[in-house]
Parts: structure tokens; C-alpha cells; sequence
């Protein structure tokens, strides 16, 4: 019999994609084939989201798309966020969907596929539940850049973060097999990882590992082959000298400080219950510029958190024009159930959080542009990704895959590094002469 055909289609954040990589490989040593289209596969799959309300609403629609898309006789199976998080519900709510599972049920899944297509390899039947942070391989990928997740879920008690309630407290991995996996990659032609994680400047407290993150990073550094190190996603309260040091003294490690401040008015934070304020959140860029002025600054801000006021928005961009972060993101709050958050009274009417929410990325947006255009005339080395509509596509050490801008450059190939020159500004993105 033919093995059958798979199609995956990944939600969400880089968390997520790193899991459905994991998945690909598990599923791939059993015996299944990919499709290359859904409409040509056996079984259509959906790693979901679930981590704001616009996320499940996109995770819904993509599951009935590729309901409608799917040939007669395929099936249909959820995994990720969302079925972890409200699995009964999307069972009851889409009947066309044949099998949901959970994050901590992925071990399942050989064996929930085997019956579906009636399919059943020998060995791989019915592993035992495994957990996906430790799965083993990983295809070989068309970018020069890979996801690498060194802890799973988060014991932060953020107030409107349902992260711990989807992936549970955190459980880091052990340095030697995170470094087992780099190796691994950086084998199959990637030259630049990043560490990904919900909580990564916390990664190591629950395995006893004292050094923590900064002595991951000197661990990992000297693999060769690697050129860049990448860093998302920092609790500003758990950066502390030792780190900063690391970060902007490492050749290896990209100065890209992806600090997570979610807003600046301190009333509003510690109803989030997240550190800082204005001043403090200010005294922490200024340190990091002190290492190394030329360091990359990137955070993520919600509008519209309960109780939240035009003064505080104020307040919000006043500091945008004060930090000048190279980068921003910007999220209407939203009410997600089980959190603290969403049973806080003065709730923000959702219109007056998106309108909020034009108006601070409006004034990012100008800074952004700004810094790209203190850029102009000068050198930088770019990675090339990718190649599109004939022009290569790539970033420096200031732009993170998929949500900063790019670098257009005039040739090169994907997986080279060249040496650029700026020649030109496009709000985000930038185009650049190879010399």
C-alpha cells in the first residue's frame, strides 16, 4: 500500500512553527509522505492558534478553507493551540473535523493517522505520549534561517496571557541536547538560529542551571558554521548584566533586543501585573545602548487593556517618540477566557482599542522609517533568504525573520552572506547595493 499523503498548514507564532517541524520529522519517520497541495493529500492538518481571539477566529476560517479545498474521501485532523486549549469545543463546533489533538498529545498522533488512513507501520504504531519539546529531527529547510526552542510554557502570572493555561509551566531542555539540535541544523545549511521560547531570559531556572541563558549562548556560540545567534523575546525584568554582556560582547549573538514591555503607564502594568514603567523601561534602553549603541530595539505593546485611558495612551506615545525603537508591535487587547484580565471591570469597547492602535503605529511607523534612513549610505552584511520576483530578499543583524522589514539587494543567492551598502528606504524595508 502507498503511504498516505500529508498537508500541514502552521498558525501562529515561531513557537508553533518549531513544533510543527518537530511534528513533520516524527511523521515523516513513520512512513508518511507529504502532499504538495491539500488538495492532493489524504489528510489535511491545521496546527492552530489560540493566543488572542483574532488568532482562533484565523485558525476557524483556515480549518473550513481547507475543508472546502480537500479532495472527497480526505480527512481532516487539528493539532496546536487551540485544540489544546478548547479541543472539546472545536469537536463540537466543526463535525468535519476528524481528530483533534492537543500539544500533550502529539505522541498520539502516529497512531490517530494510522486509523484514519488505515494505514498501520509496523513500529512507529501508537508511540507512547511524548513530548514535543524533546522530539528528535527536523526536515531539512529551503531558508538559511531555523526556529530553535530551548523551554516550553511560562510561569509568569501575567494577567492577560493564557499561555500558561495552553502550554503549562516551563520546562527547559537540557544545554547538550540544544546543542545537539543546533548542530544538527547548522549541518543542513542554516547559518543563523534563533532561540525561541514563551519565557527564554528565565531559561534555565526549573533544570538548576545557574548560568542560565548567557552561559546557553557561550555554550552554543563556538558550533561551526553558525554565523548568528538570534534572540526573541525578553522579560525586561529577567535582563541582567551577565546577559547584556553576552549579548553585545559575543560576535556571535546578534545585539537584536526583542524586549517584552507591553505598555509603559505603570497603573496599567501592574493590573497586568508586569514590571516597569516609563522611567525604568527608558534606564533600561539607555543601558543597552551603553554596551553597544548600534544594538537593534524591537518590543510589542497592547492597547486597550481594561481600565486603560487617553492619558495613558499618552503617555504610550510620548515614550515611542522618546525610545525610538527600531521596531514595534502593536495588539488590541483581548478578553481571553480563564485570565484574570478579562473579568476586570472598564473593559476597552474593541473600536476605541483599534483606533488606539492606528494611532501609536502611526508614530512608530515614522520612527522606524527614521532609523532605516540614518542607514542610508552605510555597510552592513545581509543574509539572503530568499529570492522573490527575481530580486533577493535578506536581512541584517537588525532584522528578525517575518516581523521586522527586509533588504532587497541587487543579486546573490539564498544562503549567502554579502556585504551591502544602503542605497534606498521604503518605510520597513530597505534596498542595498552588493559590493
Amino acid at each position: 500500500m502507498t503511504a498516505p499523503s500529508l498537508w500541514l498548514t502552521t498558525l501562529g507564532c515561531a513557537k508553533n512553527q518549531v513544533d510543527s517541524e518537530k511534528v513533520t520529522a516524527m511523521l515523516s519517520e513513520a512512513g508518511y509522505v507529504w502532499a504538495d497541495s491539500p488538495e492532493t493529500a489524504d489528510v489535511v492538518m491545521t496546527n492552530t492558534c489560540a493566543f488572542i481571539e483574532e488568532a482562533r477566529a484565523e485558525s476557524v476560517e483556515t480549518i473550513l478553507d481547507l475543508e472546502d479545498r480537500k479532495r472527497e474521501g480526505a480527512r481532516s485532523v487539528v493539532i496546536g493551540c487551540m485544540a489544546q486549549r478548547f479541543g472539546t469545543e472545536v469537536s463540537a463546533a466543526l463535525p468535519e473535523v476528524d481528530a483533534v489533538l492537543g500539544i500533550d498529545r502529539y505522541g498520539e498522533l502516529v497512531g490517530v493517522l494510522d486509523d484514519l488512513t488505515r494505514w498501520h507501520p509496523v513500529e512507529m504504531r501508537r508511540r507512547p505520549v511524548m513530548d514535543i519539546l524533546h522530539a528528535t529531527g527536523r526536515p531539512v529547510s529551503d531558508l538559511p534561517y531555523a526556529y530553535l526552542k530551548v523551554a516550553e510554557g511560562c510561569n509568569k502570572p501575567c494577567t492577560f496571557c493564557a499561555i500558561p493555561l495552553i502550554r503549562g509551566k516551563q520546562r527547559s531542555r537540557r544545554p547538550t541536547e540544544i546543542r545537539d539540535e543546533l548542530v544538527g541544523l547548522v549541518k543542513s545549511d542554516v547559518s543563523e538560529v534563533v532561540l525561541v521560547a514563551q519565557d527564554l531570559a528565565a531559561y534555565g531556572r526549573d533544570i538548576d542551571a545557574p548560568g542560565g541563558l548567557p552561559d546557553l549562548l557561550t555554550f552554543l556560540s563556538d558550533v561551526d558554521g553558525l554565523h548568528r545567534l538570534r534572540l526573541l523575546y525578553l522579560y525586561p525584568r529577567e535582563i541582567n548584566d551577565r546577559l547584556l554582556d553576552e549579548m553585545t560582547s559575543n560576535p556571535v549573538v546578534t545585539p537584536y533586543f526583542d524586549l517584552s514591555l507591553q505598555h509603559v503607564s505603570q497603573p496599567l502594568l501592574r493590573a497586568m501585573k508586569r514590571p516597569g514603567n516609563t522611567e525604568k523601561h527608558l534606564a533600561l534602553l539607555s543601558r543597552i545602548r551603553g554596551l553597544e549603541p548600534a544594538s537593534a530595539l524591537r518590543s510589542s505593546f497592547i492597547v486597550g487593556f481594561p481600565g486603560e485611558t487617553d492619558d495613558h495612551v499618552d503617555e504610550l506615545a510620548d515614550f515611542l517618540e522618546i525610545a525610538r525603537l527600531d521596531w514595534a508591535g502593536f495588539f488590541p487587547y483581548s478578553a481571553e477566557p480563564g485570565t484574570p484580565a478579562a473579568t476586570m471591570e472598564n473593559q476597552v469597547p474593541r473600536e476605541v482599542a483599534l483606533e488606539r492602535l492606528r494611532y501609536v503605529s502611526g508614530i512608530q511607523d515614522e520612527v522606524t522609517t527614521a532609523h532605516n534612513e540614518a542607514w542610508l549610505g552605510r555597510i552592513d552584511e545581509v543574509l539572503i533568504d530568499q529570492v522573490e520576483d527575481d530580486v533577493p530578499v535578506g536581512r541584517s543583524y537588525r532584522h528578525a525573520p517575518e516581523i521586522d522589514g527586509v533588504v532587497r539587494v541587487d543579486r546573490g543567492k539564498p544562503g549567502e552572506w554579502v556585504k551591502i551598502e544602503y542605497t534606498g528606504v521604503f518605510g520597513p524595508d530597505m534596498e542595498a547595493t552588493v559590493l
